[in-house]
């Protein structure tokens, strides 16, 4: 007889695939129309999420382990957790108003990202190269087509078809890099790669080398790390702005904590191995995030490139390759994901009665149109370019702090120096709205989009004052990841 009981870790992972299961009845046989059914079911994906979120948040702090290894449950999978949800849950509030004005406003999408999170709490937790691969298909399988949502729209479209051939491609990369390391260890287990990555001579065995890399160009991919960024200001151009807004925060976070657990708990006998080409994928992505947003008009592909960026920065932190690097790149994530979700959540703001605006000079003479939102928006990009005393400074600061100790000096020193640059595109902005002539006034956002757009400014701006909450709970995650 199983113990059932011990299967109590993946508990809230269940709840979810049955909720997103339950939904799709109703939706499927409900009388409503869409747009209503569309609401109703965002409320009760809303609900379901943060059920998930109460059931992980008072799990125990020790790790377990279940279904023969394959799924992990300790405090940094929890961490995560925690925040995919979080940034799930902002996802789906503010679609509400958007997706019904594009009258788009179809059921699928909460359970589509239903579906979506399920996957991505799958890949934080995976202890085996299957689970890793199922949790990221089912992940991506339901981002595919969240990101062609909008069928009559050849952008949307072109968007999700994007997505879908570079999603296989990399998906058969690390696929093959799987097959390669289970042929050379004769393990998929995180636990027996680990063994296997330990023993002597495996930092000249081949095999288990390019395994390792070809798995990591597949999860450079999902991250949208420099030069696997190709189709990210594609697709964040051509979705929806709310399901933009949702790719940019809690996939990317799932995986690089997925990133991070198949480095640290599976091949921390090959980190000199692993750390060179960490190394180059974080200087690649904070150059190009730095230098190829600079020419870009339209806002969604300037965040586009402005991610890739931060995916660089958050990577300073895992090339350390130290408990303060896993430390530092947890706070990073936390606090990309509010910036983040801030920062959406304005630009769904930029609205007149004709429909949304993306060009960044629609933004001239904001501060004297909507003040209020000039001023969030304004400390919201200051936050990314990692003005102190904002919440984003200190982000830099953690990941940056942990390079050095590591000895990465020419790391750090060509992030600070990317910071900068990058920080020119952020302040033209800024000049846009505070000192350009007036443009005619946006008309005023819809309830969900303000609450998530004041909640996020008075978090960049008052993260200074009280930071110790989200450091310690850091701390204790990093500690949990084996090293």
């Amino acid at each position: 007889m199983p113990d059932f009981a011990s299967y109590a870790a993946a508990l809230p992972e269940m709840g979810l695939a049955v909720g997103a299961m339950l939904l799709l009845m109703v939706g499927a046989f409900g009388s409503s129309t869409a747009g209503q059914r569309m609401e109703s079911e965002g409320w009760l994906a809303i609900l379901f999420l943060i059920a998930a979120a109460a059931a992980i948040a008072t799990q125990q702090a020790v790790t377990v382990s279940v279904f023969d290894g394959a799924f992990i449950s300790d405090a940094f999978a929890r961490f995560v957790k925690l925040l995919v949800l979080a940034g799930s849950a902002a996802a789906i509030l503010l679609s509400f108003d958007d997706l019904r004005r594009a009258k788009v406003d179809r059921y699928e999408v909460p359970v589509l990202i239903l579906l979506a999170t399920v996957g991505m709490m799958m890949m934080i937790s995976a202890g085996d190269l299957l689970a890793l691969y199922l949790g990221l298909e089912l992940q991506s399988l339901a981002l595919y087509v969240l990101a062609a949502v909008r069928r009559d729209d050849v952008r949307s479209s072109e968007a999700g078809m994007k997505y879908f051939v570079l999603g296989a491609l990399s998906s058969g990369m690390l696929l093959y890099g799987a097959s390669l390391l289970y042929g050379f260890s004769g393990t998929i287990s995180l636990a027996g790669l680990a063994s296997a990555a330990a023993a002597p001579g495996a930092a000249t065995n081949l095999g288990l080398i390019a395994g390792l890399v070809f798995l990591l160009v597949g999860l450079a991919f999902k991250v949208s790390a420099v030069p696997f960024h190709m189709w990210t200001p594609d697709v964040y151009e051509g979705a929806p702005t709310p399901i933009t807004a949702f790719f940019a925060a809690a996939p990317k976070l799932a995986a690089l904590a997925l990133l991070a657990r198949v480095l640290f708990d599976g091949f921390g006998g090959l980190t000199i191995q692993w750390q060179k080409i960490i190394i180059f994928l974080a200087i690649a992505s904070m150059l190009l995030g730095a230098f190829a947003a600079i020419g870009q008009t339209n806002i969604k592909r300037l965040m586009a490139y402005s991610s890739i960026g931060h995916v660089g920065f958050a990577l300073v932190g895992l090339a350390a390759g130290s408990e303060e690097g896993i430390q530092a790149l947890l706070v990073y994530l936390a606090i990309y994901l509010v910036m983040t979700l801030g920062s959406f959540a304005c630009i769904l703001a930029m609205r007149r009665e004709e429909g949304p605006v993306e060009d960044i000079y629609e933004l001239a003479g904001l501060a004297e149109t909507n003040l209020p939102m000039a001023f969030i928006l304004a400390m919201l990009f200051f936050s990314l370019a990692g003005v102190p005393p904002l919440a984003g400074f200190f982000a830099k600061f953690y990941v940056f702090a942990a390079a050095v100790k590591a000895e990465l000096y020419g790391l750090a020193i060509l992030g600070v120096l990317s910071s900068v640059v990058g920080a020119f595109y952020y302040l033209r902005i800024v000049k846009v709205m505070f000192f350009d002539d007036a443009k005619p006034a946006f008309v005023p956002a819809a309830p969900y989009v303000r609450f998530v757009m004041i909640l996020a400014g008075l978090f960049v701006v008052f993260y200074a004052v009280y930071p110790a909450p989200l450091v310690d709970a850091a701390a204790a995650a990093a500690k949990s990841l084996a090293l």
